[in-house]
């Protein structure tokens, strides 16, 4: 069951919360998706955030997928996902990040500054979006905090700046996940899901 909400802060960020409940009542623990560029038709709808949602939901952790508000240069764009995680925190026991290519980096940047996070999950994450948003730099920060992360990414994927990310996050032991696939990853979407729902699902009910 879903429903739409809006996260309070001074952007207009609009939502959709899936629940796990048939019901539409709200588990103990949610999950925040960051969708991709919105400039590049980036919206919470994408295939590969809903199928993450329908992966958690079938776990029992409900999903928010947000939208961004007006284009910030990933500056706003950051905040918008901290008001969402904050939205978030306020009514579950337990929060975690997902976040696909551009929203990718911002949930590792967003995590970076949320030690209370349970996990967070990065698909196909750029390694940076501007001077400050920076996802190599955010994963020496969710180390030092012991945030638990995963990096999944596309073995042929040209479009994202992935490798830098990949490469830290080896050296600092963290885990990585390969896909043979390109950057959309066309007809694996279901098996995203799944990657990130094993990953997360776990520390969210167990946190």
């Amino acid at each position: 069951m879903s429903d739409t909400v809006l996260i309070p802060g001074g952007r207009d960020v609009r939502a959709t919360l899936d629940t796990a409940a048939s019901d539409g009542s709200r588990a103990d623990a949610v999950v925040v998706a960051c969708p991709p560029h919105p400039q590049q038709r980036g919206h919470r709808g994408d295939e590969r955030l809903v199928a993450a949602s329908d992966a958690l939901t079938d776990r029992g952790v409900d999903c928010l997928r947000f939208d961004y508000g007006d284009w910030d240069e990933g500056y706003g764009e950051s905040t918008d996902a901290d008001e969402a995680v904050s939205w978030a925190a306020e009514r579950y026991d337990r929060v975690g990040l997902f976040g696909f290519s551009f929203g990718g980096t911002v949930a590792l940047v967003a995590a970076a500054s949320r030690p209370d996070l349970a996990g967070v999950c990065a698909l196909a994450p750029t390694a940076r979006l501007n001077p400050d948003v920076d996802a190599v730099e955010a994963l020496d920060d969710l180390t030092e905090l012991g945030v638990p992360v995963r990096i999944l990414y596309a073995t042929r994927d040209s479009t994202a700046d992935w490798e830098p990310v990949v490469e830290r996050a080896a050296e600092l032991g963290i885990e990585t996940v390969a896909f043979e696939s390109d950057h959309f990853f066309v007809g694996r979407a279901g098996d995203v899901g799944e990657a990130v729902a094993e990953f997360l699902a776990p520390r969210l009910r167990d946190a």
